[in-house]
């Protein structure tokens, strides 16, 4: 199946009352183990990259990273029976985002959420004029996240106001939208138990009637956890989102939920086990081998709990 615009998997999940998991990459072996993840669960899939991401990739350049990226991924999509798509996530910086959008991103990402609300809709409408041009879809944010990850970083968590989302939707014309209602990025997400609005975005979904996006979405998969700590690892005290209140989301609108953390988790964890195990190897197609094992693992739970197996 051909490499897709990220519009067209996140409407049908809307239709079809589902969600899609969007997995963050940084290199290849995630790419690998992400693809394996949705082959063998038979789902749709969203690749995303940081901008960081596509520094790291092009070595400073962002324009070379992103189309390693866009090269990479097509390179899989069209050889597959699975729709791909490859989105910038939160893109804050415009040359990068111009960058994903002239390497053939499926999607972009602006986050002017740290900004006054008309100047988050000038800021969006620009992009989505770009974007739009070219055939790439738009993903924006409204309230603000806690946590950093990245390039994003806020102390606090402010979070959307429903009445606002349908206006900056209307306004903006924005293909897809991420409402802040309690999520944080990171490993440390929660001080306590887990709680999100539920009805602020029962209300969003209610006057926006478009595909809505949990950013801040990682689970912090304990299975993970307790492996990587085994092997030497420190993530004592990281909490993430239940599943059941993941599965809830979904009921009550989300289609495409960002995971990263849960990811970068589970690879540490394979990397120091097979590693502490076998002190003498040194081929790295072998010693990635665990570490893309317990990733494709936490993909293929991921797919199988958002309810996007089997509906590629």
């Amino acid at each position: 199946m051909p490499y897709v615009n990220t519009k067209d998997i996140l409407e049908k999940a809307n239709k079809e009352y589902y969600a899609v998991a969007a997995f963050n990459i940084n290199n290849l072996e995630f790419l690998q183990a992400i693809v394996e993840g949705g082959i063998e669960k038979k789902s749709p899939l969203i690749i995303e990259t940081s901008e960081g991401a596509m520094k790291y990739a092009g070595m400073g350049d962002p324009l070379r990273g992103a189309s390693l990226f866009v090269k990479m991924v097509r390179e899989f999509a069209d050889s597959l029976d699975i729709p791909i798509a490859l989105h910038l996530d939160h893109g804050k910086n415009f040359k990068y985002i111009i960058s994903a959008i002239k390497a053939g991103y499926s999607s972009v990402m602006i986050d002017a959420s740290d900004k006054p609300l008309e100047e988050n809709i000038k800021t969006t409408k620009d992009i989505v004029r770009i974007a739009h041009a070219a055939g790439v879809s738009v993903e924006a944010e409204l309230g603000k996240l806690a946590g950093i990850e990245d390039n994003v970083a806020s102390s606090e968590s402010v979070l959307v106001n429903p009445d606002e989302a349908k206006y900056f939707v209307e306004e903006t014309q924005v293909d897809f939208l991420a409402p802040a209602i309690g999520t944080s990025h990171g490993a440390f997400k929660f001080k306590g138990e887990a709680k999100l609005d539920f009805d602020r975005l029962k209300k969003v979904k209610e006057l926006t009637k478009m595909p809505l996006v949990l950013h801040g979405a990682s689970s912090v998969v304990q299975e993970m956890v307790e492996i990587a700590e085994n092997y030497g690892a420190d993530f004592g005290g990281s909490k993430g989102v239940p599943s059941d209140i993941l599965k809830e989301t979904v009921r009550l609108g989300i289609n495409k939920v960002n995971t990263d953390t849960d990811l970068r988790m589970a690879f540490v964890a394979g990397l120091r086990e097979f590693l502490q195990n076998n002190p003498k190897e040194f081929d790295p197609r072998k010693y990635m081998g665990t570490a893309k094992t317990y990733v494709k693992k936490v993909v293929s739970d991921r797919l199988e709990l958002l309810g996007s197996a089997n509906k590629a």
